[in-house]
Order: structure tokens, then sequence, then C-alpha cells
């Protein structure tokens, strides 16, 4: 018990993480480009028609519809930040065209800031537990932008790399309980209101 007790009270103490760098090198960066979120969605009961390839279509249009969603909120707010966000069309333009829109997790994060010509590179992870057993629970959730309401868990994860080097600069992860959205821009919504004043390029 009382090491449980410890696991959880480390994981919540590194929600954050801010490198030594980031001060210094933030102050260079003119453009970010946001990436295609690595999503994983999976099912605590799995449905029976479960199907192994659809879920994966799933995944790739809730990791596009998490960088829109990121994109929309920060080009909202763009006066608040030091830096611009490049369109995620031409983000996902430029990687289709090197090859590589399907190899991110083969890419360093340089070589990525490379291709796209950018400064810094803001991405993460999304990962969903659903609870409900319906097979058409996530496709039809998808097909509208988001969750279809109260469907599982998840724990989204945002992460900044420096375009020269490929450093992790700065990185924080929510954990966000079945109630909290509806939609992507929601979940996005939700996020950055934690971050706050955290977030890197933040004026203030």
């Amino acid at each position: 018990m009382a090491l449980a007790l410890r696991q959880k009270h480390n994981l919540k103490a590194q929600n954050k993480f801010e490198s030594p760098k980031l001060k210094a090198e933030k102050t260079a960066h003119k453009t970010v480009a946001i990436i295609p979120f690595i999503t994983k969605i999976s099912y605590k009961k799995q449905p029976k028609s479960f199907s192994v390839e659809a879920n994966r279509d799933q995944e790739r249009t809730m990791s596009k519809s998490i960088q829109s969603s990121m994109y929309t909120f920060l080009l909202r707010k763009s006066s608040d930040y030091t830096v611009e966000f490049q369109d995620p069309d031409k983000t996902n333009i430029l990687l289709k065209k090197a090859g590589v829109q399907d190899k991110l997790d083969e890419m360093t994060k340089d070589e990525l800031a490379k291709i796209l010509g950018v400064d810094a590179i803001l991405g993460g992870n999304f990962e969903t537990e659903q609870t409900k057993s319906e097979a058409g629970a996530i496709a039809s959730a998808v097909l509208f932008g988001g969750f279809g309401g109260k469907t599982g868990t998840g724990t989204l994860t945002l992460t900044l790399n420096s375009g020269s080097s490929g450093d992790l600069l700065w990185r924080f992860f929510k954990t966000m309980n079945d109630s909290i959205t509806t939609s992507t821009d929601d979940l996005v919504e939700h996020m950055m209101r934690k971050v706050s004043r955290n977030f890197p390029y933040s004026k203030s």
C-alpha cells in the first residue's frame, strides 16, 4: 500500500517537465509545427465485432483531429504567444511528400523539423481506454469529431522538442476522466486550461 501511494505521488509530481535549455532556446523560435498525435484506442471489454484495421483507422483519424484542435486553439489565442504555428494542412502535406506521414515514430524530431522548415516540434500522445462495449461507439464518435460522450478515460501528453537538436524541451501530461469531453476540441481546451501560463510560448 505504501509503495502504491508513493508511485501515485511520483506520477503526479512528474506531470510537467521543463528542460534547463528551454528558456534560452525558445527566444530564437519563430515557427512551430504541430504534428499528428500518436493515438492509441483500447477497450476495457473488447467489442465482439472488433476489427484491428478499423481500430487503426480510428486512431489515425483521432490523431489528426487532436492535431487540428490544438492548432485551432493556439490560433484563436495567437496574440498570447511569441511564435507562429504552422498550418497542420501544410505540415501534413510536407510529411506526405517526404514519405514519412506514417513513420513519425521512426523519425527524430530534428529530422522532422528539417522537413517542415520549423524551429520546434509540438506533438504528443493520446491513449484512451473505452468502457463502452458497443462496437460502433468509437466509430461514431470519431466520425463526429469526438468521443460521443462518456466513453472512457484517457491520458493526453504534450511534448515540445527543439528543431535543431531534437532534444525534449518541455512536456506536460493530464489524465482525463470519461465525463470531461465530447470532442477533441473540448479535450484540447480542457488540457490547455491546465497548462495555462506554463505553456512555453506564453507572453505572460
